[in-house]
């Protein structure tokens, strides 16, 4: 039995693991999630390949409810992403990545064999979790998600908050991380570049232009897009960039009971 990657594309980690799985050509059936509606649709199949003909990837998506018994088992964490090999299950992104690079031994440049480059990737996957991403999540939880369980916008000035929090670690990953260099590591695109452009998509989808007066960092997005093919990206990130149909989601009342105190403890 294949690998099952447990995925809602809505989320950046889980786009990473969806962009390389897919770039590398690697067989394995996608579970989709679907985190903010909190329920499982009726089978509504979805047939998607990957680029690349005769060596392309088929997968199926369909709804799973996160919080149920059997998504449970795979993920006692009930986060996504969530990885499944036969008896086997990981969770968390980097993680994910790395046991899918050494498993189907992916090009180097994903993650490198030089003890040293290797060391720099790991760096960048320890280092954004404690500071670009809970910014970008932060953002995006105000901006959209907040309104579609509060029915109500959040406050301007946490919103602008959280973006002036943001801009001490973009600055950190334009200087200390991608300095002169092309890419990340080097080169030629890594895991951590890819973690990085994700998250970061996040925001500049529902039009922030977190990158203003950073060049660098606008043409290191473009050549990721373009090392990672156009066609792809898009692909992987269509959720978000039409996150405007989330406005016409249907969430279970019970959810939005649960959600809503957790949401507004955020604006306190």
């Amino acid at each position: 039995m294949g690998i099952e990657l447990y995925l809602d594309l809505l989320s950046p980690p889980c786009r990473s693991v969806y962009i390389f799985a897919k770039k590398n050509n690697i067989t394995c059936t996608f579970k989709q999630m679907e985190v903010l509606k909190g329920n499982q649709s009726s089978g509504n199949f979805l047939s998607h390949s990957s680029p690349g003909g005769a060596a392309s990837v088929d997968s199926i998506f369909f709804s799973w409810q996160q919080h149920s018994d059997g998504f449970g088992k795979v993920n006692v964490l009930r986060k996504v992403p969530a990885l499944k090999d036969g008896g086997f299950t990981l969770a968390e992104s980097p993680a994910i990545l790395v046991y899918l690079s050494q498993k189907y031994k992916t090009p180097d440049h994903w993650y490198p064999l030089d003890m040293k480059k290797r060391a720099q990737v790991d760096e960048y996957l320890s280092w954004q979790h404690s500071s670009i991403r809970p910014s970008v999540f932060k953002i995006f939880w105000l901006k959209v998600v907040f309104p579609l369980y509060v029915d109500q916008t959040a406050p301007e000035e946490k919103l602008q908050e959280a973006l002036e929090d943001l801009a001490i670690p973009l600055k950190q990953l334009e200087e200390k991380f991608l300095q002169e260099k092309p890419f990340l590591v080097g080169n030629k695109i890594s895991l951590a570049d890819l973690v990085a452009v994700t998250d970061l998509m996040q925001l500049i989808a529902i039009g922030y232009n977190i990158f203003e007066d950073m060049p660098k960092l606008v043409e290191w997005r473009s050549r990721v897009e373009k090392a990672v093919g156009k066609e792809l990206f898009q692909e992987a990130h269509k959720v978000i960039l039409n996150f405007q149909d989330l406005n016409n989601m249907l969430i279970e009342p019970q959810l939005k009971e649960q959600m809503k105190p957790r949401l507004l403890k955020m604006v306190a």
